[in-house]
């Protein structure tokens, strides 16, 4: 990702090891026992950043038609597939993700994980278009399992190849230097 000042707008650089270990407990506790809270939303974004670099970094490192994501990488395509035959994978079309009929629609979507797949619903970033990196610009919030089945399809599509075979490109140039 590379991209220092999101970083520095969550103020990841300044959370330290004990900061970290609160946010998770903090993070941990039922969404019941807090209201809005600025604290808890912050921490909220430095989790959802946290996925995106490493998610980043996987994607970067290992060809992603290889990777499953899940045990339940089938099941969540299939149903992707089968409800979203349309969805447009390569640049995500806002309108398919955040109308009130989108919003439906992936609510019932959504809501078929809940009992197996773990925090199905959690804020996660995903990238808008599959050919970029995570920076202001290219990223959105979804929920987990909306991030698990644009990216499985994505990964099954050879679409996020792009990324991977960049750094391999890099990692050789760099070697011949």
């Amino acid at each position: 990702m590379g991209d220092k000042s999101i970083l520095g707008d969550l103020g990841i650089s300044n959370l330290g090891a004990d900061g970290a270990m609160a946010a998770g407990h903090a993070l941990s506790r039922p969404a019941e026992e807090y209201e809005n809270n600025a604290e808890v939303e912050m921490m909220w974004a430095i989790k959802a950043y946290e996925h995106a670099e490493t998610y980043y970094k996987l994607i970067s490192a290992i060809d992603p038609k290889l990777l499953k994501l899940t045990p339940l990488d089938d099941e969540i395509n299939g149903e992707f597939v089968s409800q979203f035959p349309d969805f447009t994978l390569d640049i995500l079309k806002i309108d398919e993700l955040k109308t009130d009929d989108a919003k439906e629609k992936w609510r019932n979507y959504c809501n078929q994980f809940e009992n197996t797949v773990e925090d199905f619903n959690f804020a996660t970033l995903v990238r808008l278009d599959c050919k970029g990196d995570y920076s202001e610009e290219n990223s959105i919030l979804v929920t987990r399992i909306q991030f698990f089945a644009i990216e499985i399809a994505r990964n099954r599509r050879g679409l996020n190849s792009s990324l991977h075979l960049k750094k391999q490109h890099k990692s050789a140039s760099s070697d011949t230097s």
